[in-house]
């Protein structure tokens, strides 16, 4: 379902490291975020415990259950959509997290489950850019429309919460009605875009799309066109509609360092390690408690102060139907 898995360097605070009985290894989607959760979670965690973090991915599930299924699994924390987590926990791919050690009252209830906690809280939203770009969208529907905007559109490639979801808006479904995805209907507003779209598979190649003007409006993570405009590219962004989601972090079943990996979730879910992590990447802490440690200024710019335009998508709808949408979904994307 996603690309082939790509190990990337080990690094913990700007040096390599070697392997060694004390590593362990956390998996995510690289980038600036990843970047971001080796500077906000593994470097203290390192310096804390000894242990080193080795960083690898992008976050691949195929691989994630192969391990699993073989016994021989490398991961011991991996960052995942959460869709994903509830559907692998289903499966019996997942360690049932130890919140004897990881504090479950201090995160966010709605991003917490037996088998995963909150790794960030983050929005799909309109991004644009200025200079490429004349005017200022407003919702999904001026995405859609190539002759008010003309160019590519940006949006993510695999089959996963959001850009259904987008194109239902677009054609006049309200939020309230999004569920169960009218498919046919969905498809068919896609349809109208096919030839204009340029797919990102990954946060760093949505942020070179839409810095770069090839695709000067689409569908991106929050964090992502955060990024951008702290690099002082001249990129916008549309809160309208804003579809909300998080990714969550789960220990694979048979993880060789089950023990270091929950000690390692509970600085990455800890009040500093996810105000940390907000403050580099624009996405919203899971911790309760993170926002009271953020200069006020960044916590009004998170997702979550944009609540008024704010749509849920849902997670255990995505969860049970995510195999038979990705059917379709990359049968469609082929022809």
């Amino acid at each position: 379902m996603f690309k082939t898995l790509a190990t990337a360097t080990a690094l913990v605070g700007g040096m390599a490291l070697t392997a060694s009985a004390q590593d362990m290894v956390f998996t995510s989607w690289g980038g600036t975020t990843q970047d971001a959760q080796a500077a906000s979670w593994a470097a203290p965690f390192t310096e804390k415990t000894g242990i080193n973090v080795r960083q690898d991915g992008p976050t691949d599930y195929g691989k994630l259950k192969a391990m699993v299924d073989s016994g021989n699994v490398d991961w011991d924390v991996v960052d995942v959509e959460y869709d994903f987590a509830i559907a692998a926990a289903q499966m019996g791919l997942l360690e049932p997290i130890d919140f004897g050690v990881v504090d479950r009252a201090a995160i966010d209830p709605r991003f917490v489950t037996d088998h995963a906690v909150g790794s960030f809280y983050y929005s799909f939203v309109i991004g644009y850019n200025k200079d490429a770009l004349s005017g200022e969208p407003a919702s999904w529907a001026d995405v859609f429309d190539t002759a008010k905007f003309p160019g590519k559109r940006s949006f993510y490639k695999w089959s996963a919460p959001g850009v259904l979801e987008a194109a239902l808006l677009a054609d006049g479904v309200a939020a309230d009605a999004l569920y169960p995805l009218d498919l046919d209907r969905a498809f068919a507003k896609l349809d109208t875009i096919k030839s204009e779209i340029i797919w990102w598979g990954g946060g760093a190649e949505s942020q070179q799309l839409l810095a770069s003007g090839e695709a000067p409006i689409g569908s991106f993570w929050n964090g992502r066109v955060f990024a951008i405009q702290q690099e002082g590219g001249n990129v916008g962004v549309s809160w309208a509609q804003n579809l909300t989601a998080a990714d969550v972090l789960v220990v694979p079943k048979g993880a060789k360092n089950k023990e270091a990996a929950m000690k390692f979730l509970a600085e990455a879910t800890s009040a500093s390690g996810q105000a940390s992590l907000a403050t580099a990447t624009g996405y919203a802490p899971i911790n309760v408690n993170s926002k009271a440690e953020m200069d006020p200024a960044v916590v009004a710019e998170l997702p979550d102060a944009h609540v008024d335009s704010q749509i849920d998508l849902d997670m255990a709808y995505w969860a049970e139907h995510r195999d038979e949408i990705a059917k379709r979904w990359y049968d469609w994307q082929a022809q």
